[in-house]
């Protein structure tokens, strides 16, 4: 009966600090973002577990797999998400569902784990870190772009795979990415990458609705896998700039521009 008692008080004790963390982030985020909605994808990093937000599904893998060239960026042009026409092959299991393990060295299996994504050294080119919480992918984030910085995110809708380009909204050359990993742990992949651009693309599709891709185009891809950009494009590392879209539970940490005042006292 004791025994169980104290099983009791453990479980409790667990409960309540994993509240208080959550909490803790929540109260994080406003204190630095006052008045600001939580992105859709820091939500379960920020806010309490919710069934709305669940790591990346097979029919979400598209959005990140729309890889093209950048001269293919205009307005008109129409995109379809998945993979890139040029190629006649799925990516290998390597790429972790989604571009950013173009940037691992090594063989990824298909049921890869945290250590093989975190613990791989980073590609030329890139720094990178693994997040598990909204204060340590902030940290990053600030270390590579100073205090004063906002977040941008795609929004696809699911139940669109073909937009038009309406426009291409030059971001900068400076970003920090964060990628959901695909565990039911909330962990993000960030990485800062030499010689990026970030756009926003607002598109529309042929039925009126609208979205927004983050898109990111390389213009370094030395460091990246050349298995991966054959497969894809048909081209080597270090050849031509290569661009993809970001999909909804990713996100860039980018320059906050429109204001001089630092996020942070």
């Amino acid at each position: 009966m004791e025994f169980g008692y104290l099983i009791f008080l453990a479980f409790l004790c667990l409960t309540l600090r994993e509240i208080d963390a959550s909490q803790s982030a929540k109260d994080y985020w406003f204190s630095v973002f006052p008045n600001t909605t939580v992105p859709k994808p820091l939500r379960d990093l920020v806010l309490p577990p919710s069934k709305a937000n669940l790591p990346i599904q097979v029919e979400e893998e598209k959005q990140y797999w729309t890889l093209f060239f950048e001269h293919e960026l205009h307005p008109r042009k129409m995109m379809h998400l998945g993979i890139h026409n040029n190629s006649n092959t799925k990516p290998s299991s390597r790429t972790t569902s989604q571009p950013f393990g173009a940037w691992l060295h090594g063989q990824v299996s298909e049921k890869y784990n945290l250590d093989e994504v975190c613990g791989k050294e980073a590609g030329k080119g890139e720094e990178k870190f693994c997040a598990a919480s909204l204060e340590s992918m902030m940290g990053f984030a600030t270390s590579k772009l100073g205090k004063n910085i906002k977040v941008i995110s795609s929004s696809f809708d699911k139940n669109h795979d073909e937009y038009s380009v309406e426009e291409v909204k030059r971001v900068g050359e400076k970003a920090v990415m964060c990628h959901r990993l695909n565990f039911e742990k909330v962990v993000f992949y960030c990485h800062q990458i030499n010689a990026t651009t970030t756009y926003m693309v607002p598109l529309v599709a042929s039925d009126g609705t609208k979205a927004e891709a983050l898109t990111i185009c390389h213009h370094d891809t030395r460091g990246m896998d050349p298995d991966v950009l054959y497969q894809v494009l048909k081209v080597k590392p270090g050849t031509v700039p290569v661009c993809h879209f970001v999909g909804n539970k990713a996100l860039a940490w980018v320059p906050n521009l429109g204001t001089k005042e630092s996020c942070f006292s």
